[in-house]
Formats: structure tokens, C-alpha cells, sequence
């Protein structure tokens, strides 16, 4: 039988794209892990040469103010130094050091998370695949339809709305 710690779905909005890496923040691994914070991290620094840069890292200042206009929790408003977040491989990693039941049961919670995203994230490349060879094989008649469709699947830039539909006149 399988104990969840966590819902996964909890873990899976746990993930954030940072560096160019999928990651997840101290805090919310001690949460998952059920340990405190600073257990988490206590242990992380007494077993450093385990966790490499692409295991784990600090926020810099830019980046953990950008994540805390984002997320406004508790646990994040409160802390007076970055978190540290750590990858896919870290978060497995941190089950061996904390070395508990519950570490491991957690463990392979977070990597379904991180395996469900990338999934996710490669049936959206396949999708943008398809829609680019149907472009390539119809004619200029779907230009119109293809376009909005690309630029409907554009992430927004922060503070800009996306306009959806038609204007009077075709400007």
C-alpha cells in the first residue's frame, strides 16, 4: 500500500523553473520530508559533497525577491536568507541523508511530480510539432487560425494581457 505524504498535486505546484532548472524550495521539501527547515538544511551542510550545483543551490537576492513576489507564503516573507532549492536528483538525495521512512516514502512522491511535469512539458513540444507541420502542409488560407493558435500557446510576459479575438476592421 502506498503512503502519500503529500497530495501530489501540492508537490507537483511545489516546482518552479529556476536558472533553467526544475527545482523545488527547502521549505516545501521539509514539508514534504516532515522535517523542519532547518533540520533539512542542517543535514544538507553536513553532507555538502553529496549535493553539487546540479543537485542543489542558493537563491541569489534578485532571484529569491522575483520567487517572493510570486508566492507570497508565510515561510517565505519570514526567512532572512535565500533558500536553497534543489533539482530532481537533489530531492532523492535528501531521502538518504534525513534517512527516514517517511524521507523515502516522500521521496518518490516528489520524483512522480517531477516526472509528471517533464511529461507534460514534452506533449507540449510534441503539440507545437504538429501544429507546425500542419502550417507547412495547408495552405496560406489557415495562416490567420495558426497564427492565433501560436500566439495563444506564448507565455505571457509578466504585467502584459494577452488579447484574444478580432478587431473591427482587420487592424
Amino acid at each position: 500500500m502506498e503512503s502519500s505524504v503529500i497530495p501530489a498535486e501540492r508537490i507537483e505546484h511545489s516546482i518552479y523553473a529556476i536558472r533553467g532548472k526544475r527545482v523545488m524550495l527547502d521549505s516545501d521539501l521539509a514539508e514534504v520530508y516532515n522535517v523542519s527547515t532547518k533540520v533539512l538544511n542542517q543535514q544538507v551542510k553536513r553532507n555538502l559533497d553529496r549535493f553539487p550545483e546540479d543537485f542543489m543551490f542558493q537563491l541569489n537576492r534578485e532571484e529569491f525577491n522575483r520567487l517572493q513576489s510570486q508566492i507570497a507564503t508565510a515561510s517565505l516573507t519570514k526567512r532572512r536568507t535565500a533558500p536553497y532549492v534543489f533539482t530532481e536528483h537533489g530531492a532523492v538525495m535528501l531521502a538518504s541523508v534525513l534517512n527516514s521512512p517517511v524521507a523515502v516514502d516522500a521521496s518518490v512522491q516528489v520524483v512522480r511530480a517531477f516526472v509528471k511535469l517533464r511529461q507534460l512539458l514534452a506533449s507540449h513540444a510534441d503539440l507545437v510539432r504538429k501544429i507546425h507541420a500542419l502550417e507547412k502542409k495547408y495552405d496560406s488560407q489557415f495562416s490567420a487560425v495558426f497564427k492565433a493558435i501560436n500566439e495563444l500557446m506564448e507565455p505571457v510576459e509578466k504585467g502584459k494581457k494577452k488579447v484574444v479575438g478580432f478587431r473591427a476592421g482587420g487592424k
